[in-house]
Order: C-alpha cells, then sequence, then structure tokens
C-alpha cells in the first residue's frame, strides 16, 4: 500500500467513511436507507484495521452524533487511529463545545483532521479553529465544500498566525468534476494539501449493483438522485467500468476508487461490510493505464450525469 503525505503524517491512500453508520436525522438510515446495529458494523471495523486502513471520517451531524458514537465504541481497543470529524456552520453554533462534544463520544482528546463543513462565514469559523490548533486539539485543520476562493481565505487565516490548511474534502468522481474544473485540485498541489473526495462511488451508482431492474430503495437521497431513468443514462458508463475492471480483476467499484487515486486524491468510501473493506485492498493495488483514465472520462461525460448535494453551490 503506498501512502499518502499529510504535511508530516503519513496516512492510507484510502479513507474509510461512516456517514451510513447510525440511525437518526442525516444519518444511514434516511440517507441510505440502511439500519444497521454495532453488531453489524464491528467486524467492518476489525477488518478495516487488519488491512491497514485506520483512517476514519466522521461527523457530528451523521446521524446527530450517532456515527461518532458508534466508532468511538470500536475505537477504544485501537491504539493508531485516525480520526477525522467535522463541525457544521449553521448545524452547530459553538466550534469548542461542539469538538468536546466530539472528543466525548469518540473517546479522544485531539483531532487528526477537523474540517469546517461548509464555507457559511468562512472568516469566523477559521478564526475559531485557530485557538483549537494552537491548544493542540486540531492536528490538522481541513474545509468541506469551499471553493477556490474560500479554501485561498481559509488557508490565508491561518497562515497569519503561523498555521497550514492540510486538507480540501469535496465531492469528486468521474461524474462530477467540479473541483478539477474550478482549479482547486491544481490549487492543492501546487500548495501541499491534500485533497479529499467524497461520494467517489456517487452513493452507490457507480458499483455495477443498482440497475433500472435494481434500483435503490425509493424515499431515500439517493433514491431519489439516481432514480431509474438516471440509472438507464449511466448503464454506458458502467458497461465500460466493468470491462475495465475484468482486465484488472476487480469490479466497477474499484475502478471508481482507482481512478480518484490516479488523479492524486484521497477517496472517501464508506464501508458497511467487510467485503467494502476487501475492495478498498484490491483498489489500492489498481494502476490504470492513460488510455483507460480517458476511456473512463469520455464515457462519464457522454451520460450527461452531474447531480450536486442539496447542500452543495458552484464551484
Amino acid at each position: 500500500m503506498k501512502y499518502v503525505q499529510l504535511r508530516n503524517d503519513q496516512i492510507p491512500p484510502i479513507a474509510l467513511g461512516t456517514w451510513s453508520w447510525g440511525s437518526g436525522a442525516n444519518s444511514g438510515e434516511d440517507v441510505f436507507g440502511n439500519q444497521l446495529t454495532d453488531e453489524d458494523l464491528k467486524p467492518v471495523y476489525e477488518a478495516a484495521m487488519k488491512a491497514g486502513f485506520h483512517l476514519w471520517d466522521t461527523a457530528a451531524v451523521y446521524g446527530m452524533g450517532a456515527s461518532e458514537t458508534i466508532l468511538g465504541q470500536f475505537i477504544k481497543e485501537s491504539d493508531n487511529v485516525l480520526i477525522s470529524t467535522k463541525f457544521t456552520p449553521g448545524a452547530q453554533e459553538d466550534m469548542e463545545k461542539s469538538i468536546t462534544e466530539s472528543f466525548n463520544r469518540l473517546g479522544v482528546n485531539y483531532a487528526d483532521i477537523y474540517w469546517i463543513h461548509n464555507p457559511n462565514d468562512v472568516e469566523k469559523w477559521t478564526n475559531e479553529l485557530i485557538p483549537l490548533m494552537k491548544k493542540g486539539k486540531v492536528k490538522h485543520a481541513g474545509v468541506s465544500n469551499h471553493n477556490l476562493e474560500e479554501t485561498k481565505l481559509a488557508a490565508s487565516i491561518l497562515e497569519k498566525e503561523g498555521l497550514k490548511l492540510s486538507a480540501v474534502q469535496n465531492h469528486y468522481s468521474l461524474l462530477y468534476r467540479a473541483s478539477e474544473d474550478a482549479g482547486i485540485i491544481d490549487w492543492c498541489n501546487e500548495n501541499g494539501v491534500v485533497f479529499f473526495s467524497y461520494m467517489v462511488l456517487e452513493q452507490g451508482a457507480l458499483t455495477g449493483k443498482y440497475t433500472p431492474q435494481n434500483p435503490f430503495t425509493p424515499g431515500t437521497r439517493r433514491g431519489e438522485a439516481f432514480n431509474v431513468e438516471v440509472l438507464e443514462k449511466l448503464t454506458p458508463l458502467l458497461e465500460d467500468m466493468n470491462r475495465i475492471g475484468e482486465a484488472h480483476g476487480v469490479e466497477p467499484t474499484q475502478i471508481a476508487v482507482a481512478w480518484a487515486m490516479a488523479k492524486g486524491t484521497v477517496p472517501i468510501i464508506g464501508v458497511t461490510k467487510s467485503r467494502h473493506v476487501d475492495g478498498a485492498v484490491a483498489a489500492a493495488d489498481v494502476e490504470l493505464s492513460n488510455q483507460e483514465m480517458k476511456d473512463l472520462e469520455s464515457s462519464a461525460k457522454a451520460t450527461g450525469i452531474e447531480i450536486k448535494g442539496a447542500w452543495e453551490k458552484e464551484m
């Protein structure tokens, strides 16, 4: 496994997401249609740690604390876990109080990466992050869902205090390349900032599992966004992903993840089953050719599908 440099630290090339862990508001239950228990998820956590994937991405608003609580129960038995969690302006109003509550749920006293989850009032919330970094509660600062101008502003505010922006986390996939088109990924590469790509699999639409004949659960976020009509338009892309996957001995899921890695990003993939960890292991070893990259991007563009989350704005 090739590790990625995050400032002075090394991290796995793939981060594991826990948005779909737990129930309640904005959880795996109402976004993905999952109803997973701690007993379902514990083997997934153990398999991931054994495989060397020890960077876990969560947020206080995932299930309004449910995701952090479950993860916190698991990491009590581990030594080398890297924790990535978030403060969400608008949903939360007091950063220091929120991070303390996150730490209590997670059972930790600092975050390896702490993200400002959206760009509502960049100056206010970036400045709120500074004392937490100076107190050692935040090792690496990140911004999520920020455009290039907002990202640069956050970086400049931190730099005035002798601190660095370490990471950017935005929606990025074969179907949604706004951060690339806007120059954000280039800026990250030029400034030693790691770009984390979330929704690389478009919440399952790029796995090959869901088709017009086997659609998503209706009434969920992904069921509405990737309805039968959209799934029909994705069929040619999935066929190409399957063809390329067969050449590498993997499934379309691993091709989507390998593509994101080849673009210089750290994909965040949701894991709810042990086989998802096996998939991450396989994806980390896939090296796509330049022609395969071009074919994938051309096929993705031809679908005409680009779906933003309700929380996203133009990059």
